[in-house]
């Protein structure tokens, strides 16, 4: 196991943190494949450190650098010096201390159109495996963050690389408040990782918690192909709009003119747009790109995407 500097001190695979046992050692991608229900599927990758794990599976994805990577090419990394989040965003958590995991997809069955789904859908893959894995709360946070009792422990971020798609995501697993609160950003959102939400119960390892991911997610988008990219058809769209913390609530939709929009959501569009009703009755149409912040109405200065 590797040695790791953290902001609390330093950190072996198998150390103490608190009153749970968490492991900050080098993830083995033998232990995910080996807990994959069908390790077929999948061509795990690993780098100890990386710049960003999307990019380098998006110029995996069009040859440029070696053959095109196949669709279900995942790249797994214990450190990102690149991260990215929605909007350009950037992350830094110490080594060891999250999962962070990206999967290229070429899912030719889906048309260009519909393929904005695939970070609501690897979302629900996450929450899904945090709320199997761990027993926690796991929640969404429109378009696509996983929450726990309202603080974010995972951010997604998609994009398309040629005909393909890239998805990724990077889950808080053993950060201490001390690392949150170093990593936050001024307008981040209130941070929690899978290590403070367990509150002492065990927690899974991070190569179990993404066979976990990566099987759920394989799940979700066999459903998906086989509705030829129809989310309402194949039944994801109820399943995405239940695990929606966001629908019912008050919010503030924050916009990049600089203004904002006080309403209540109340539903999410087939195409994945955000419907909100303003004080007057009046419905309104966001799509993630529209929106740089939404936050709880009552909260300003403290959200995140």
């Amino acid at each position: 196991m590797s040695r790791q500097a953290g902001v609390a001190g330093s950190y072996r695979g198998g150390e103490q943190l608190g009153t749970v046992q968490v492991d900050r050692g080098d993830l083995d991608p033998a232990v995910v494949r080996a807990a994959l229900r069908d390790p077929q599927r999948w061509v795990v990758r690993y780098l100890p450190v990386t710049g960003s794990s999307n990019a380098d599976l998006a110029r995996a994805a069009t040859g440029r650098e070696e053959p095109p990577a196949p669709s279900g090419t995942v790249l797994i990394t214990d450190e990102q010096l690149a991260g990215r989040g929605r909007l350009g965003r950037t992350w830094h958590a110490p080594r060891g201390s999250s999962l962070m995991l990206s999967v290229l997809l070429r899912p030719a069955p889906v048309p260009m159109a519909a393929r904005g789904w695939v970070g609501g859908l690897f979302a629900l893959a996450v929450r899904t495996a945090i709320r199997r894995s761990c027993g926690l709360p796991a929640e969404l946070k429109w378009p696509n963050d996983v929450l726990i009792g309202g603080r974010k422990c995972a951010g997604i971020l998609a994009e398309v690389a040629g005909d393909a798609v890239v998805v990724g995501a990077g889950i808080n697993v053993s950060l201490t408040a001390a690392e949150l609160a170093a990593a936050a950003g001024p307008a981040g959102t209130p941070g929690t990782s899978l290590l403070l939400a367990a509150d002492g119960a065990r927690l899974p390892g991070r190569a179990e918690l993404a066979a976990v991911v990566l099987d759920g997610f394989g799940e979700l988008t066999d459903r998906w192909y086989a509705a030829g990219g129809d989310l309402t058809a194949a039944g994801l769209l109820t399943e995405y709009r239940s695990a929606l913390a966001t629908l019912g609530s008050p919010v503030r939709v924050e916009l990049p003119d600089g203004r904002a929009l006080v309403g209540t959501a109340t539903d999410v569009a087939a195409d994945g747009g955000l419907l909100v009703r303003d004080a007057g009755g009046m419905q309104h149409k966001y799509s993630a790109a529209d929106v740089v912040h939404l936050r709880p109405a009552a909260q300003q200065g403290s959200g995140d995407g």
